[in-house]
């Protein structure tokens, strides 16, 4: 009986668990796609909102790694100053990873189709639940 019991629970956890992750999984895409309408706007400020709000933010591009929002936030504005640079975005999830309660990995591949060039790369992006909202707490984007 005690084994039944415990058999049932560990079947009821896994279960929950499975279930958190797809919810998970489906808030972090959420967040990823409103992030690709906000800049296909031309609204890199709105882009801004699905990064960590913090100087620990890291980015890492083709020019090494920068920490915080802030900077991070200018160099998109020097980087794609007008509608014609920031064209439309989209995103390609390839692959969402559970690391830890509230932390997943994302991969992917983006295009930027515009007036100016289009863009292809390749993202890694670490997701983080921080105070009830899905954040970027590390892109890596090339």
């Amino acid at each position: 009986m005690k084994k039944t019991l415990l058999l049932i629970s560990i079947i009821m956890l896994v279960g929950c668990h499975s279930i958190d992750q797809k919810k998970d999984k489906i808030e972090i895409k959420k967040a990823l796609l409103k992030s690709a309408e906000d800049w296909s706007n031309g609204d890199i400020d709105a882009y801004m909102n699905v990064y960590w709000k913090s100087d620990k933010l890291q980015f890492i591009g083709k020019n090494g790694i920068t920490y915080g929002w802030q900077k991070t936030l200018e160099n998109y504005k020097k980087g794609y100053p007008s509608k014609e640079h920031t064209g439309k975005l989209t995103f390609e999830i390839l692959n969402i990873n559970f690391l830890a309660k509230d932390l997943y990995s994302l991969t992917g591949k983006y295009h930027l189709e515009r007036t100016v060039g289009n863009a292809n790369g390749v993202y890694t992006l670490i997701f983080k639940k921080i105070d009830d909202k899905w954040v970027i707490i590390s892109d890596h984007s090339e």
